[in-house]
């Protein structure tokens, strides 16, 4: 399928990681779709349907656990890929796998590493 079809929404609120990820994600050739905090997302993700969803954890007004738990429960289909802070708890990288995160990325992260796995799930 050609990547110019694929929406990606990523949810983070540090700058920096945004502009990282929107460079290296729109010059592949994919809609990019942003959200700054936990209840904007939930509200996106009907809307836009992306194909796969970018998270950090720890983000304002809802976690990316519950943000995890709810796509993985209402749109099955929508790919998950987390980010982690380095430090945070190993219990929450299984709490992630266990409510279904499809993968996991400490940051920072290698951008070449993270396209090479957004390629295999889209």
């Amino acid at each position: 399928m050609n990547s110019n079809e694929k929406k990606i929404l990523i949810i983070d609120n540090d700058e920096m990681t945004i502009e990282i990820l929107k460079f290296i994600l729109k010059k592949e050739g994919y809609k990019i779709s942003i959200a700054k905090d936990g209840i904007s997302a939930l509200e996106r993700i009907p809307i836009i349907m992306p194909d796969l969803v970018i998270t950090t954890i720890i983000i304002p007004l809802k976690s990316g656990l519950q943000i995890i738990s709810t796509i993985k429960q209402n749109f099955k289909n929508i790919r998950v890929i987390a980010l982690s802070s380095l430090g945070e708890e190993e219990s929450t990288v299984e709490e992630a796998f266990e409510l279904g995160v499809d993968d996991f990325i400490a940051k920072p992260f290698n951008p070449n590493e993270l396209l090479l796995r957004i390629k295999r799930f889209l």
